[in-house]
């Protein structure tokens, strides 16, 4: 595969069928980051899910076994932390979620 066809499937898979069916992958960061964030006590962000994501992708590569869906989804990971952080460069996150 490509990488101009990587980074179209993952333009696909962040833009496209899959916002219109689970809503925006920020959206979806900010829910996981505030679950992650109750279950460990740790505060997380929308910018940790992206890249803890995109971390999981990359242990997936570590074995050794190709599949496009790794790349693809990496990229894809890539691109939404990009876009989550120039939105944290433009105004610091809060969290809505309470730790003790």
């Amino acid at each position: 595969m490509e990488r101009f066809e990587i980074l179209d499937a993952a333009k696909k898979c962040v833009c496209g069928d899959r916002e219109e069916d689970y809503g925006s992958p920020e959206r979806n960061f900010e829910v996981i980051a505030q679950m992650w964030s109750a279950y460990k006590n740790v505060l997380f962000t929308p910018v940790d899910v992206a890249l803890m994501m995109a971390l999981l992708k990359i242990a997936r590569a570590a074995s050794g076994r190709y599949k496009d869906d790794n790349a693809i989804d990496l990229a894809g990971y890539a691109a939404c932390a990009g876009e989550l952080w120039s939105l944290v460069a433009e105004r610091p996150y809060t969290s809505t979620t309470s730790h003790h």
